[in-house]
């Protein structure tokens, strides 16, 4: 993704303020790469996998390693990121962690998802990816994985969407405004990066079956079991098969303070300050600040009369129709909950492939 790879992005503010993976999270895929014909939308585990290997495991689009680092059941892991910056981030990250021992061995490797030529073939038990599978070429990253991964081996990929607060459902109208709308004066919708943001908003479903890049590519067909698509996403997305759609399980209690921090490291962000240097002058502050502000204002305001309060109001005594009085705002040091639904694709390589068509 070219924002990350810029020698001007932060990668520690990064690191620091971007949401984590719960543990039950990587759990579910380690189940999934344990247990032999499990449907993973239901939770099912009806045999064991006997031939899952736990030797040698990869992280594409790595970033600073924070998914690395939890790859703990594997010996051997390697991270890869396009970008330099993030992979320097994350060697950093090893030294501070001391995670190096004789049985262990993490290593990162600056390279894109699409060019894995330093992998042996059929070498991988696990790939992972996450927050970063809606950037691939997936017509170059399903025969990578097909030649990379061991037969009965693992290929993870999620990512999450827009936060919400459970607390304050009101508040969705903005948040959603603020990510999506083309307003240049309230909104940096228009400067995410195509395709990868729609993939991402689209849950992974633009994502093609391995099957449909395979038969052309490469000659082999039935390469991998068909995608097992999970979606940890709630009562947020009813649009989404409801046979497939578990709870939520990332979450995280942050300050409002962390709040403004997160949404910093948004990509799109940093484009809307190359293209717009001139709305740092705004003397309400800049746009993420206005879309910060107006959200403590909704919080604190509650569901009434707060929905139609976007990033680029002013006086938000006119908004709250309090005449003359402004309207409060939640303190920055307050806490709040804050959810991310978890979009996930698993497949595994079959043990039986069919020859070349």
């Amino acid at each position: 993704m070219a924002t990350f790879s810029k020698t001007t992005f932060d990668t520690l503010s990064y690191a620091s303020s971007r949401p984590t993976y719960p543990r039950s999270l990587y759990n579910y895929i380690f189940d999934f790469h344990r247990d032999r014909d499990r449907c993973s939308s239901q939770c099912l585990k009806t045999g064991v996998n006997a031939n899952a290997r736990w030797e040698r495991a990869v992280d594409l689009g790595c970033g600073t390693g924070q998914a690395t680092f939890e790859l703990t059941p594997f010996i051997h892991v390697i991270g890869v990121d396009p970008s330099e910056n993030m992979i320097l981030s994350a060697r950093e990250a090893m030294k501070k962690r001391q995670l190096q021992n004789r049985r262990r061995t993490i290593e990162f490797v600056q390279s894109p998802a699409e060019s894995l030529d330093f992998i042996a073939d059929e070498s991988v038990d696990l790939i992972i990816a996450a927050q970063s599978c809606h950037w691939f070429d997936w017509s170059r990253v399903w025969p990578q994985f097909a030649r990379i991964l061991r037969k009965g081996g693992t290929a993870a990929t999620w990512v999450y969407s827009e936060f919400r607060f459970p607390a304050h459902p009101h508040l969705t109208t903005q948040i959603l405004h603020y990510s999506e709308s083309h307003d240049t004066t309230s909104s940096i919708g228009r400067y995410w990066q195509q395709p990868g943001r729609s993939v991402l908003s689209r849950h992974l479903l633009d994502v093609p079956e391995p099957s449909s890049i395979l038969t052309t590519t490469t000659g082999t067909r039935n390469v991998f079991e068909p995608l097992d698509r999970v979606y940890f996403t709630g009562p947020y997305f009813p649009e989404l098969p409801s046979s497939q759609t578990l709870p939520v399980l990332m979450r995280k209690t942050m300050t409002w303070s962390d709040i403004l921090a997160y949404l910093e490291t948004w990509s799109a962000l940093h484009t809307f300050r190359e293209v717009h240097p001139e709305d740092a002058k705004n003397p309400e502050g800049p746009v993420e600040v206005r879309f910060w502000n107006s959200l403590r204002r909704g919080a604190a305001m509650g569901a009434s009369g707060s929905g139609h309060l976007h990033a680029g109001t002013g006086d938000a005594s006119e908004q709250s129709g309090t005449g003359s009085q402004k309207c409060e705002m939640v303190e920055p040091d307050a806490e709040v909950d804050v959810e991310w639904g978890v979009a996930m694709i698993l497949a595994r390589k079959k043990y039986d492939i069919e020859g070349k068509s």
